[in-house]
């Protein structure tokens, strides 16, 4: 209720503002104007929204049941100018509509499993809810500290490794948190943050930290047997600390993430990019990823943790590649260990890796191999192609200590255009996505190791409007 207020406050004082922001008011003598009133100020703020529509369907193998949605929703936000030269406040929101989709709530037949995708476009919690969905996105204040240092309270967007808006539905993940990054130096960057809510994406609710792990399935524990950590995790917050160096061809990043009782995830990245050549350079990236548990794991009873006492992971990543005006290639590989699964709650991010591609992720696996190629081709500055390939080897979908989600090896070709519109539509973008996913790994006949994972196209079409 209280965020149906706020929010309704924010479509309020924004719609009594909405000609103002479009520059279409009445003429006011300047001598008329009250330069000290509080209407004045809020005036000169800066106005921001955005409309979305996003279609979505997945084809599955023969037999095995398709799906498809269509959602559309607006936003629109605010952030004052600096009060008394240090403060600014700010707050979004944004509403939602299932225009049109399959019963996301009925689940296949055969696998007797729910729909992947497309339910979530709109809220997991409730998936035949059409229309009250709504959600205050932002609401936080900002303190300017010395040059260029800002320390952000309250609901923000987050934008560390592992805890990130993962733009692959409706609307982003979301935190709740205080962040401070220093940035005093040009080259140097100190990043602090504690995060005590998240409203993760496919979600319209705000959760505590524990609870929103497992708003998404849950997979299988180390003996095969369903996972039992859905609300039941305790954990005080997350603790992120990073440092970031940027100098010339340079780009150097630690961090690490703390997840009270749960999981400390330490990241190491190192990119080199060449001097440009005829308007062409090299690039070359690595990255290393350490995990282990901390605390209970996420609770004292063994079989509700999110994670077990004895679990570690090590991730290694690379990339190899050359860009340029036109065109772009990257060559990539990922090495996740046999020591143990690569974790992290996918309700709050996607992974950094190179051979990362959407619609697609290996946490909750170990012992992976990964290659994938990227290619992007600019032929002029409104259009980008995307053509991807990878192929992934994992472990065998009966080996539930290293495979959570029973997902057998595959490979996976991602084909893309991107268009961006100007002049008069300056602000609009189009994206056409068409994922092919197929088996390399034995299912053993079992289709409940191929619904919604191999053997499936996957198509989006994504209009955006940011204003």
């Amino acid at each position: 209720m209280k965020q149906k207020i706020l929010l309704s406050l924010l479509l309020l004082f924004l719609s009594k503002n909405i000609s103002k922001i479009f520059g279409q008011g009445i003429y006011v003598y300047e001598s008329e104007k009250d330069t000290n009133s509080l209407n004045h100020f809020l005036e000169k703020g800066r106005f921001y929204g955005h409309i979305r529509s996003y279609f979505s369907s997945t084809y599955n193998q023969t037999d095995l049941s398709d799906y498809h949605a269509w959602g559309t929703g607006a936003g629109i936000g605010y952030e004052t100018l600096k009060i008394l030269k240090h403060f600014q406040i700010g707050m979004s929101g944004f509403f939602m509509f299932n225009l049109a989709s399959s019963d996301l709530a009925v689940a296949d037949s055969r696998t007797n499993q729910f729909n992947r995708y497309e339910i979530g476009l709109f809220d997991v919690e409730r998936p035949n809810d059409h229309e009250d969905l709504d959600r205050l996105e932002e609401f936080f204040l900002k303190i300017h500290v010395g040059k260029n240092s800002l320390l952000t309270i309250g609901r923000q967007i987050p934008q560390s490794p592992f805890i990130n808006p993962q733009d692959g539905r409706m609307r982003p993940t979301l935190t709740e948190s205080v962040l401070f990054e220093v940035k005093e130096s040009k080259s140097l960057t100190f990043y602090t943050e504690y995060i005590w809510r998240v409203s993760p994406r496919s979600t319209v609710r705000w959760f505590e930290v524990g609870e929103s792990i497992g708003k998404y399935p849950v997979g299988v524990d180390k003996n095969g047997k369903p996972s039992l950590y859905k609300e039941n995790v305790e954990s005080n917050g997350i603790g992120i600390l990073g440092v970031l160096y940027q100098k010339k061809q340079w780009n150097i990043q630690f961090w690490n993430t703390y997840i009270d009782n749960v999981l400390n995830t330490g990241f190491a990245k190192i990119e080199w990019k060449s001097k440009g050549n005829m308007g062409k350079n090299w690039f070359i990236g690595g990255q290393f990823t350490h995990q282990n548990t901390v605390g209970e794991g996420g609770n004292l009873d063994i079989t509700k943790g999110y994670t077990s006492s004895e679990n570690q992971a090590n991730v290694f990543s690379g990339r190899f590649g050359q860009q340029s005006k036109k065109f772009d290639w990257f060559l990539n590989a990922t090495r996740i260990t046999s020591k143990g699964r690569y974790l992290m709650p996918r309700e709050w991010g996607r992974e950094p890796f190179y051979t990362f591609m959407p619609r697609e992720r290996n946490e909750g696996l170990g012992d992976v191999t990964a290659m994938s190629i990227n290619t992007f081709f600019k032929p002029e500055k409104h259009i980008k192609i995307e053509f991807s390939s990878g192929y992934y080897h994992l472990p065998d979908v009966k080996n539930f200590p290293l495979n959570k989600y029973g997902m057998p090896s595959y490979s996976q070709v991602n084909l893309g255009l991107t268009y961006q519109f100007d002049h008069y539509l300056k602000g609009l973008s189009a994206l056409l996505l068409v994922v092919r996913k197929d088996e390399f790994g034995d299912t053993y006949q079992n289709d409940r190791y191929v619904f919604n994972k191999v053997n499936m196209t996957h198509l989006n079409f994504i209009i955006n409007y940011h204003y």
